[in-house]
């Protein structure tokens, strides 16, 4: 299981807390030091959508006036893979059944659901 994030994020936070505490191992990915790939950002992309993955109420986001630009999708994953800052975060990828999974932010009902 991975989970991409960064350290000082209060999301990023509470979910490694909750792994945590149930004792399920992830590896962390750091944003800021590595960026996800372009096959990494379709699957994501294919499972939860831009609307998902892209943190509109962000500092980053905002900072980048991209609000203003009506941005399509090709847009925006160029914007994703070149500024990994713009990810609503944490993204945990995690397989069940079988196939990968993912699940953005953090939401601890949803956690619940999965780590029981």
């Amino acid at each position: 299981m991975r989970l991409y994030g960064i350290k000082t994020c209060g999301s990023v936070k509470k979910a490694m807390q909750f792994l945590d505490a149930k004792g399920v191992e992830y590896t962390f990915i750091d944003l800021k030091k590595e960026k996800p790939t372009q096959e990494e950002l379709e699957s994501w992309v294919k499972q939860v959508g831009f609307g998902i993955l892209l943190n509109k109420k962000g500092t980053t986001y905002k900072k980048l006036a991209l609000k203003e630009l009506d941005l399509s999708d090709a847009e925006i994953k160029e914007w994703l893979l070149k500024e990994p800052m713009l990810f609503k975060r944490p993204i945990v990828v995690y397989d069940k059944d079988s196939k990968e999974n993912v699940m953005v932010g953090f939401d601890r009902e949803n956690y619940q659901r999965v780590w029981k």
